[in-house]
């Protein structure tokens, strides 16, 4: 039997763990760090790069240089979001012919999910090294918020870095089985998870071993890049303002703000004042032009307050669904490098009434979670016994009139499975088409569609007589399948719901194959070497 390892797959960083018996340990990057760069690069000579690699070629290979792909994972490439990051990125972004994206790096084309199996598989061979056995098998984490779409697609990728998924896990519900093993306390959480691309917040009650989460709620566009472009759209406005210069168009200066942005942020966490300093940013007719600024924490304060804010509203919707005040709250944890930030830390002591636990990295702890997780399912940890999540979204189908019925409301506890009756709408219909949706506008064109299909044969009767049962079941990972019965015939139609966009099967296991003549090919030129 292999190893079982814990992925924690991150918008800025991710981070891979395992049970050293009855203890979760992170396991270090090749480079001796606890925490890899989610970033991927491809160099000139065809050279494709990894982690901490890859990022020192931010600067100097900007166009190919991939990062915050997360953010793009299950995505479409006209919705709002991507048309945002497509401002903010330098590599380049374009439209797959099912409206999907791609990105274009090194001479080639490669969806979000090749792109994350690159990162996947890194830490799929760290992990091999460190453990000294093969890797086959991991629990992944996603964000709470994470639709039917984005869960497949990071199932996608991890299929094409070698990895099968035993269970997607939610990011939150991982943080408190990390909390719950190391603290051992009972009673009402709440897991406050601002990362670098995604917030979720996450009610959650521990009591005798079961976890059961009582709601989620979340934004998957929120998150630290959206406070490094706060302070970004500052930079350039002022410069722009002064020198009557547009830099963004300019690639490489954009990268060279970018960076600066980032690390003036991550020092104003530490310092009441830091300055952004960057030479020749550009030249003109009349000279060089520079970058010189001091900026206050007070200053990041202001640019970004309303985002925090954002974060605690999301947070308030999230307690409601659970039916229960701040107040309520026992235990409130921190997961994500953006919570470093004291205006956070500040805010969430302020709306919960606490000040939150400190004990566990939050970096590290979602990755420490999903490595519990693991041996949970291997039935290797016995004082853990049950996971109990929710689904983020309600799932149900198109009625007559573009209408939404709900069948499984959001913040149900999974596995679940319910069904519904339903019946004809014409005279001697023949046929019931199952529009499929997932979200929570009463209107069927406001909701995202899953999947369509045809239950056919239903017995010739009157509008309003014929019975369709129609059957919703929800798996362990968040996934969906869907059965419609006409109870009079016993005829049934079954689907498992795949994403209306993504990879197709063949696609899938076309890029799995590439993938594999790939690793192939590189360990015959070693063995050459």
């Amino acid at each position: 039997m292999t190893e079982l390892i814990g992925i924690d797959l991150g918008t800025t960083y991710s981070c891979v763990a395992y049970m050293n018996g009855d203890r979760p340990e992170i396991i270090p990057n090749f480079e001796g760090n606890n925490t890899t760069p989610s970033v991927v690069s491809f160099t000139a000579n065809g050279e494709r790069l990894v982690g901490l690699p890859a990022l020192r070629q931010a600067l100097t290979n900007p166009e190919n240089t991939i990062y915050s792909v997360k953010r793009l994972i299950g995505k479409k490439f006209n919705s709002p979001e991507m048309q945002k990051i497509r401002q903010h990125v330098p590599y380049k972004i374009s439209e797959a012919a099912n409206g999907d994206i791609l990105i274009e790096a090194g001479g080639r084309l490669y969806s979000p999910q090749e792109i994350s199996s690159f990162i996947l598989a890194y830490l799929k061979t760290c992990a091999e090294s460190f453990l000294g056995t093969d890797v086959e098998e991991a629990v992944i984490t996603v964000p709470a918020y994470f639709n039917d779409h984005q869960r497949q697609a990071t199932k996608d990728a991890a299929a094409i870095s070698g990895l099968d998924v035993i269970r997607i896990i939610n990011e939150p519900t991982a943080a408190s089985l990390a909390y719950g093993l190391e603290s051992r306390k009972e009673g009402l959480l709440a897991v406050y998870d601002l990362g670098g691309g995604t917030f979720d917040i996450t009610i959650l009650e521990m009591n005798d071993g079961v976890f059961h989460v009582l709601s989620t709620s979340g934004d998957t566009f929120l998150g630290g890049d959206d406070f490094d472009n706060c302070l970004i759209s500052s930079l350039l406005q002022e410069f722009r303002e002064a020198n009557q210069v547009d830099l963004v168009q300019d690639k490489f200066a954009l990268q060279r703000i970018k960076e600066a942005a980032e690390k003036a942020k991550r020092e104003l966490s530490f310092t009441t004042e830091t300055e952004v300093n960057l030479p020749f940013i550009c030249s003109t007719e009349d000279g060089s032009l520079h970058i010189k600024k001091k900026i206050s924490r007070s200053y990041l304060e202001r640019l970004t307050e309303n985002l925090v804010d954002r974060t605690l509203t999301i947070s308030q919707a999230a307690l409601s669904e659970a039916k229960v005040n701040p107040a309520r709250v026992d235990e409130v944890i921190l997961v994500g490098g953006q919570t470093r930030m004291p205006l956070v830390k500040q805010k969430v002591t302020q709306f919960f009434g606490r000040t939150p636990a400190a004990r566990i990295n939050p970096d590290e702890i979602v990755a420490l979670g999903a490595a519990i997780q693991a041996k949970i399912i291997r039935g290797s940890i016995n004082n853990l016994v049950l996971l109990l999540d929710v689904t983020p979204f309600s799932l149900g189908i198109e009625t007559e009139n573009g209408g939404f019925e709900k069948i499984i409301e959001r913040n149900t506890t999974i596995p679940a499975r319910k069904t519904m009756a339903f019946t004809t709408v014409e005279n001697n219909q023949r046929r019931v088409k199952i529009h499929v949706l997932q979200g929570e506008s009463p209107r069927a064109e406001e909701n995202k569609s899953l999947a369509t299909f045809d239950l056919v044969g239903v017995d010739p009767a009157p509008a309003g007589v014929p019975q369709i049962d129609v059957t919703f079941e929800i798996d362990g990972d968040g996934l969906l399948k869907v059965a419609a019965r006409d109870v009079n015939t016993g005829r049934e139609q079954k689907v498992v719901v795949k994403p209306a966009a993504g990879l197709l099967p063949e696609e899938l296991q076309e890029i799995i194959n590439r993938r594999k003549k790939e690793v192939a090919d590189s360990h015959d030129k070693q063995g050459l070497l």
